[in-house]
């Protein structure tokens, strides 16, 4: 396996993700998340995703309904399966429309105005990332590229893992099942 190393310190990081640290990651130390194979993994399940008509011209809609910070004032959220490099796992995905004061209604008329980012969730294989739950994060922009925060690091993996306070991670961990809107993966 093939792994993408930098030689930023932990605290350019922490500074980037909004938390303080003093440590230093020392050159060959994997980030935190981004690196090639979790953008490469990302990739593969935007495919499966735009196959599946769940991203992409054309994809499957639904009722939009009102959101909340950080994923969008507007979201539709979809629960099913995909298979990736072998592996069948949950995938939740979240469609994030904005910008602040759009409406349910306008969303839902002109979703492709309006469509400001993807967030999924998908369940990997036992022992990806078993502290969490094995879940896999990634924040696509409506083209199927990867987002990125504001060092450039590329969102995709185990966003901000060992971060109590910022991320995806973080945030999620809050709920038993990392859902906040159903218990329909058990």
């Amino acid at each position: 396996m093939k792994l993408k190393t930098f030689g930023m310190t932990a605290t350019g990081i922490a500074l980037a993700l909004g938390v303080g640290l003093t440590a230093t990651l020392s050159v060959g130390q994997m980030a935190p998340f981004g690196n090639e194979e979790d953008t490469s993994y990302a990739a593969s399940l935007w495919t499966a995703m735009v196959d599946a008509n769940m991203a992409g011209d054309g994809a499957i809609r639904t009722l939009p309904y009102k959101g909340i910070e950080p994923h969008g004032f507007v979201l539709e959220t979809f629960y099913t399966k995909a298979t990736i490099d072998g592996h069948t796992g949950d995938l939740v995905i979240k469609r994030n429309y904005g910008p602040e004061g759009v409406s349910v209604e306008q969303a839902q008329e002109n979703g492709v105005e309006h469509l400001a980012a993807i967030t999924v969730m998908f369940k990997r294989e036992d022992g990806y990332d078993a502290e969490n739950k094995n879940w896999f994060w990634a924040k696509y922009l409506p083209d199927g590229s990867l987002d990125k925060n504001p060092a450039g690091m590329q969102l995709a993996g185990r966003v901000v893992k060992g971060n109590d306070t910022a991320g995806c991670i973080a945030c999620h961990a809050a709920e038993d099942d990392y859902l906040f809107t159903t218990n329909a993966i058990k």
